[in-house]
């Protein structure tokens, strides 16, 4: 199978007061073309992240956490969004930072991971790639009282959703963060398969 090729790349920084935004200019070969194309991109680079999602089959419910996100209150004027712990690795793996997510924004303090790959959140824009993970939960597990940190103005509120509920909110758009439904629907797809629901 033939290969797109890139030649000549360019790039100058536009912005780096917390994160970097990078204008790229490089020379494109399309697969199976012959003629080369000059395309110009603008790329946010905000590191990698982890995401996980906090399940109990028992109970047949999930823990989310609430809280403002200024990106969606410009598109959706929604005051907070409803998603799964997640957070940048910071140097460290991705379970280590699903593990720390978890404890920091909802005070569970998880340990069996379940792998289910990893996203690119916005290939178009972001370099930005998620690791996304289910871990099991159970109230003897909650040791903490979650909400995020303080010096991070992180202001997160927890929610114990029935796997329904939270289905029914991603249908109705209650729920439209993207990791957070990929996650749900692994989990429904897990009680299907259990034969839970």
């Amino acid at each position: 199978m033939a290969k797109s090729q890139i030649k000549n790349e360019q790039s100058r920084i536009l912005s780096d007061k917390k994160y970097t935004l990078r204008e790229y200019t490089f020379d494109f070969l399309p697969a199976n073309q012959t003629k080369w194309e000059t395309h110009t991109r603008e790329v946010f680079d905000r590191g990698h992240a982890a995401a996980v999602l906090l399940y109990n089959s028992a109970k047949n419910t999930v823990v989310l956490t609430e809280q403002f996100r200024y990106p969606v209150y410009l598109v959706n004027k929604q005051d907070t969004s409803i998603e799964v712990c997640a957070g940048l690795l910071d140097g460290d793996s991705p379970e280590a930072c699903a593990i720390r997510e978890a404890y920091e924004e909802t005070g569970y303090k998880v340990s069996n991971l379940e792998a289910m790959g990893a996203v690119f959140t916005s290939p178009g824009v972001l370099t930005e790639k998620i690791h996304l993970f289910l871990a099991a939960y159970d109230e003897t597990m909650s040791v903490g009282s979650g909400g995020g940190l303080e010096e991070e103005q992180e202001h997160i509120n927890v929610l114990e959703l029935s796997v329904d509920r939270a289905m029914k909110m991603v249908e109705s758009g209650e729920i439209c963060d993207a990791k957070t439904v990929l996650l749900l629907q692994a989990v429904q797809r897990k009680n299907t398969q259990k034969g839970i629901l």
